[in-house]
């Protein structure tokens, strides 16, 4: 008779301590909200328009709407090169509601990166620092913050589940180093920041991969790392333009005088390549089952080095980033069967 209230008391205390092991932590929940609060007002959503040359509509309009970070007290906005990149009107949207003019200063699409710099910084506006994503590690919980279909600062939670160096997990964008993440990323969230438990950056939301679309998928962020290589280290620099690879017997079928070209299907208005004169694509084609933008210059070499494969493109990369603001730069250029001698200036003003 006396056992029995001992037992009832036994099997309490386990049920108790099998509830608090399995309940979510109170702590957890808050710590995510305060972080959320702090780093929020940071976070900036991205609205451009550009223009586009289609087989249906011929060369329209269109608009782009992703995410980006503040991370400078001068007006300093981080973002995916794919929202930016070809536009030719860029505004930030900052957590007080003020709509800012911006434009690019330097961008790395073969990162999916791009520097934006704003015409004015809200006074309350609030700077995200860059952490040290070399530092991450697999199964570190994050948060991503973004506009999801255009709305403004909505937070996702996950871990990061990889960590993919350059050259070994996407073709377009071979220069950046990815987090593999299951945080939910869906249009909109491009661009958007990925921060540690601590509010400090550790990426850059880039894309996903997804059988349906949606954002059951696995999303990839370029790594700070990643940023500062491309973006704040040495010089950068901005083209604006979309190219597309002619080798092979598309060299033959557009008659270069070399094996590898450059055509240029996007241009930016107001990018140097636009100033300078190179032209863009005008005409939607299908050749050998392959869709493109022909009509436009194709770039044969830059500053000196001839564009034969694509790590020549790579080592023009390289020496643009090499050169200071103002630099004259010669470019080569095929147009209408004849070789085209152009200088541009190479600026990032930054």
């Amino acid at each position: 008779m006396v056992s029995a209230p001992r037992l009832t008391g036994a099997r309490t205390l386990f049920v108790a301590l099998l509830t608090a092991l399995i309940a979510p932590a109170p702590a957890v929940a808050q710590d995510l909200t305060a972080l959320f609060a702090r780093v929020a007002p940071s976070v900036v959503t991205i609205r451009a328009h550009g223009r586009e040359v289609s087989a249906k509509s011929g060369l329209a309009a269109f608009k782009e709407i992703g995410s980006g970070v503040l991370i400078s007290r001068d007006g300093k906005v981080v973002t995916a090169a794919h929202v930016v990149h070809t536009m030719d009107d860029v505004a930030v949207e900052f957590a007080s509601g003020d709509a800012v003019r911006a434009r690019v200063v330097a961008s790395e699409p073969g990162a999916d990166i791009s520097l934006l710099q704003v015409e004015r910084v809200p006074p309350d506006a609030v700077i995200a620092p860059l952490g040290d994503s070399d530092r991450v590690r697999v199964g570190q919980q994050i948060i991503v913050v973004g506009a999801p279909y255009g709305l403004g600062r909505t937070m996702s939670v996950g871990w990061i589940g990889g960590r993919h160096a350059p050259r070994t997990l996407d073709a377009s964008f071979r220069l950046a180093e990815f987090f593999q993440t299951d945080a939910a990323v869906n249009t909109g969230n491009s661009g958007g920041p990925m921060f540690d438990m601590d509010g400090r950056v550790i990426g850059v939301v880039s894309h996903m991969i997804s059988k349906s679309g949606g954002s059951e998928g696995l999303g990839f962020v370029v790594t700070t790392k990643t940023v500062r290589e491309r973006l704040l280290e040495g010089h950068g620099y901005w083209s604006g333009a979309e190219f597309h690879s002619l080798t092979g017997d598309l060299a033959a079928v557009f008659n270069l005088p070399q094996p590898a070209g450059l055509l240029v299907k996007t241009l930016a208005k107001g990018s140097p390549l636009a100033q300078a004169g190179v032209k863009a694509g005008s005409i939607p084609a299908s050749i050998n089952g392959e869709s493109m933008v022909i009509g436009g210059d194709v770039i044969l070499a830059v500053a000196g080095i001839a564009v034969q494969s694509p790590d020549d493109v790579a080592k023009i990369r390289e020496r643009l980033r090499a050169m200071p603001d103002g630099t004259a730069v010669p470019i080569k250029v095929f147009r209408a069967g004849r070789v085209v001698d152009i200088m541009v200036t190479h600026s990032s003003s930054r």
